[in-house]
């Protein structure tokens, strides 16, 4: 996600000074770090990879961020006002779980944001092209307001953003095959012709508009 744009769903999501946040698959914490900063807000982010949760600690440094590792769903135990989950939405099967999940840890009014890639859910052929595709789980529009709104949540926010997604897939796709052989070198053959072809479906899928990329918000009843 672009700078502008975390800062616009931080916006929408109400996120300020004494908020109560819960970063759901935060990685190395970027975002999270961002958003602290700039709100003052008291975040938790959550994060199954050991290795990035150490990195995110040490890149919060004096921030009041706090990092913990959790593997999603459970949620966490605790009241929050906001839950976010940028970027990982596509890697959950069970989004209705998960949706349960983020109600049951916000508080009455408090607020989901989180992006999400939406889209008819992939074929057969498109699954075996796409590596890694047990990671990649699209859902429709109409499907994911009902799942939402069934676990007590309903959207009060959306905003599409294909278009800056899709230069951003076609950028890194361009760095990737330029720096193809230096990352070959870091990663091995495969996983970087992996990574390359990865890219270039998401490119071409949201250029053609195969799939779609928005960011939402909704609210607990």
């Amino acid at each position: 996600m672009r700078a502008g744009e975390i800062r616009r769903l931080a916006d929408r999501a109400g996120i300020g000074p004494r908020v109560s946040v819960l970063d759901v698959c935060c990685g190395v914490g970027g975002p999270g770090r961002f958003i602290t900063a700039a709100r003052g807000c008291q975040y938790l982010g959550v994060d199954y990879s050991p290795s990035a949760v150490e990195i995110a600690r040490e890149l919060a440094g004096a921030l009041p961020c706090r990092f913990e590792r959790a593997h999603v769903p459970p949620l966490p135990d605790g009241r929050f006002d906001v839950v976010l989950l940028l970027e990982t939405m596509l890697a959950f099967p069970d989004k209705s779980a998960l949706a349960h999940e983020v109600a049951r840890v916000l508080e009455p009014g408090g607020r989901f944001a989180c992006t999400v890639e939406e889209g008819r859910p992939l074929s057969a052929a498109e699954r075996a092209g796409m590596p890694d595709a047990d990671t990649v789980w699209l859902i429709e529009p109409a499907e994911l307001t009902a799942l939402l709104h069934e676990a007590g949540l309903d959207v009060i926010a959306r905003e599409e953003c294909s278009a800056s997604h899709s230069a951003t897939a076609a950028a890194l796709l361009q760095a990737f095959r330029d720096d193809r052989a230096q990352i070959s070198r870091q990663i091995g053959t495969v996983a970087a012709t992996a990574l390359i072809t990865a890219h270039e479906l998401w490119s071409e899928w949201l250029r053609r508009g195969r799939v779609r990329k928005f960011a939402l918000v909704a609210e607990k009843r």
